[in-house]
């Protein structure tokens, strides 16, 4: 009987079933401790900062995608599917409020989890390289964040998205260049609402899966969670 695990424990998979059990235990394994300390689990009013996040990221991308159903990133037609969202569909007042509230407190939670890490040293050698893919994660998340603000096309979004690309604007060198990149033209319109939906569903979650990823293997490699206060 094949017990699935690394190739240099366990010698060449038998079957192609077997390869795969393989590599997947593979990855879990570089993605999940071996063990946890028992300080990096004690109670405390800052356990599980980092494990919050990451549900309230699994919990975004399950209520986005059902969003992504009934939602059509097309200036004639974002507004009136929001409204059917919101009376016709099953739920779906309930989901978008799942969804815009869970984006607001995962950006909290972010931010308290690097704050913790801060305070504690837990930023210092061996990591360091960690602090800074965590420092990067909080700005797509921030990112994510302001990217979906546009995509109810009311009022407010439409403002907050003004002043939010008026201050790039005002960068140095590079900022007419960041603005016209960001709306697609002079002012809002149909490609930015366009842009501004590709980054929010495309883009921006691939590249911070991958940086989840490189977060949780370097935890791993470097000791296992550091601990709360």
């Amino acid at each position: 009987m094949f017990r699935p695990g690394s190739i240099f424990r366990k010698g060449y998979a038998d079957s192609p079933r077997n390869r795969a059990y393989v590599v997947m235990n593979s990855l879990l394994y570089h993605l999940h401790p071996v063990k946890v300390k028992r300080h990096g689990i004690k109670l405390s009013y800052t356990l599980c900062l980092g494990g919050l996040s990451f549900f309230l990221l699994i919990l975004l991308t399950i209520t986005g995608i059902y969003l992504m159903f009934f939602y059509r990133p097309s200036v004639e037609a974002v507004y009136s599917d929001m409204q059917r969202l919101h009376t016709q569909v099953s739920f779906g007042l309930l989901v978008r409020n799942l969804h815009r509230w869970g984006a607001h407190l995962m950006v909290i939670t972010v931010f308290l989890h690097m704050a913790r890490v801060f305070y504690t040293g837990a930023y210092k050698p061996p990591r360091e390289f960690n602090w800074i893919v965590g420092v990067v994660l909080l700005l797509l998340t921030l990112l994510l964040a302001f990217t979906g603000y546009l995509l109810p096309w009311d009022q407010l979004a439409v403002w907050a998205v003004t002043v939010g690309t008026e201050m790039m604007k005002n960068s140095p060198v590079v900022g007419d260049q960041v603005q016209f990149a960001l709306l697609g033209g002079p002012v809002i319109g149909p490609e930015t609402l366009l842009r501004w939906y590709t980054l929010h569903v495309l883009f921006l979650p691939f590249i911070i899966v991958i940086f989840i990823s490189i977060h949780f293997w370097r935890v791993r490699k470097d000791g296992g969670i550091s601990g709360p206060l």
